[in-house]
C-alpha cells in the first residue's frame, strides 16, 4: 500500500493543471503571460507538468515596460531558452511612441498602467483569445472579485458585475468575436502557498527574491531601488540595505522589504509571520487610490 499523502499543495497543483488544460481545450489562440516573477514562474512549471513531453499549446508573452529589474529579465530569457518555448516580448515604449501616449512624470514615473495599451495591441496582433495570468485572489481586493475565467469585452474592458458562475469548477470559455478571456490557474493560491510550492518543487527563482545588499531610496517607509527610472532629489535618504522582494513589478513602483532571508525556508518563515499582503506592503501604484487596481483592470489591465 502506498504511503504517499495527497496534501493541499497537490490539490492546488491539480486544480491549476486542470485549468490550464481547460484553456488549451476551449481556446484556439491562448497565451501565457510571463514576466520572470515568481507567480508566472510557477505557471510555467505547472504548464510543464500539464503538457510535457509535448510543446506548450501557447507562447510565453511578456509586456515589457522598459523599467523591469535586470535580474527578472535575465531569468525570463534563460528559462524560455532552457525549456525551448516561444517567447514573445512587446515593449511599452514602442506603444507610447506609436499611440503618442502621455508618459507619467514625477518622482516614481511608472509605466505600469500603460502596459494595458501594449497588452491590448499584442492581443490584437496575434489574435489571442485567452491570456493566462498569475493573479491570485489574496493579492488585492479587485483581484478577489475575479473568476478563474474572466471575460473581457471587445475593448478589453472588465466588468466586475458581469461575472460568470463557476459552480463545481466548471469554466465557461464561450466568447463572441473580439472578446477575450483572462484565465487565472493559481487564483485560489495564497502567497504562502506559492512559496511552499516553490520550496517543494525546488523551483529556481531570480536572486532578488532572496536577501541581498541593494542601494535603495527610503521614501514614506518604503525602500525603492535606486535606478535611472526614479528621481533622486536633494534631501532624499539613500542607503545600502539588505533587502528582498516579495513581488516584482517595475523598479519604479515596487518596494523591497528589509530581510536576512537567504533561503526558501527563511522566506517561508517570514511570510508566515507577516500580516500585510505583498502588494499592500510593496506596491506603490496600488496606493494611489483604494480602487487603483480595479480601475486599471476595468480598462484592460492584467
Amino acid at each position: 500500500m502506498s504511503s504517499y499523502s495527497f496534501d493541499y499543495l497537490d490539490h492546488l497543483e491539480s486544480e491549476a493543471i486542470h485549468i490550464m488544460r481547460e484553456v488549451a481545450g476551449q481556446f484556439e489562440r491562448p497565451a501565457l503571460l510571463f514576466s520572470g516573477g515568481k507567480d508566472s514562474i510557477c505557471l510555467v512549471h505547472l504548464a510543464l507538468k500539464a503538457f510535457r513531453p509535448g510543446r506548450f499549446p501557447f507562447p510565453l508573452v511578456h509586456i515589457d515596460t522598459g523599467h523591469n529589474f535586470p535580474e527578472a529579465l535575465a531569468y525570463r530569457d534563460a528559462l524560455a531558452e532552457k525549456i525551448g518555448e516561444r517567447l514573445i516580448v512587446r515593449q511599452v515604449g514602442d506603444t507610447i511612441q506609436r499611440q503618442q501616449l502621455t508618459e507619467p512624470k514625477g518622482k516614481f514615473a511608472s509605466r505600469n498602467a500603460l502596459q494595458t495599451y501594449t497588452l491590448l495591441e499584442t492581443i490584437e496582433e496575434f489574435e489571442f483569445d485567452c491570456c493566462i495570468g498569475g493573479a491570485r485572489r489574496d493579492e488585492e481586493k479587485a483581484r478577489a472579485k475575479e473568476r478563474v475565467f474572466s471575460v473581457r469585452n471587445e475593448f478589453g474592458e472588465w466588468d466586475p458585475k458581469q461575472q460568470r458562475p463557476e459552480l463545481w469548477s466548471t469554466y465557461n470559455g464561450r466568447i463572441s468575436k473580439g472578446e477575450n478571456v483572462r484565465a487565472f490557474p493559481i487564483s485560489n493560491w495564497t502567497e504562502l502557498d506559492v512559496w511552499n510550492y516553490i520550496r517543494r518543487e525546488g523551483i529556481e527563482l531570480p536572486s532578488i527574491y532572496f536577501a541581498h545588499d541593494r542601494e535603495v531610496l527610503v521614501h514614506d517607509d518604503q525602500l525603492i531601488a535606486v535606478s535611472d527610472f526614479i528621481q533622486i532629489e536633494e534631501g532624499d535618504v539613500v542607503a545600502v540595505k539588505k533587502v528582498r522582494y516579495r513581488t516584482v513589478g517595475d523598479m519604479t513602483c515596487t518596494a523591497a522589504v528589509e530581510s536576512h532571508a537567504a533561503t526558501l525556508d527563511e522566506v517561508v518563515n517570514e511570510i508566515i509571520a507577516t500580516r500585510i499582503s505583498e502588494r499592500g506592503e510593496t506596491r506603490i501604484d496600488d496606493r494611489v487610490t483604494e480602487a487603483a487596481m480595479e480601475d486599471r483592470k476595468k480598462n484592460g489591465y492584467f
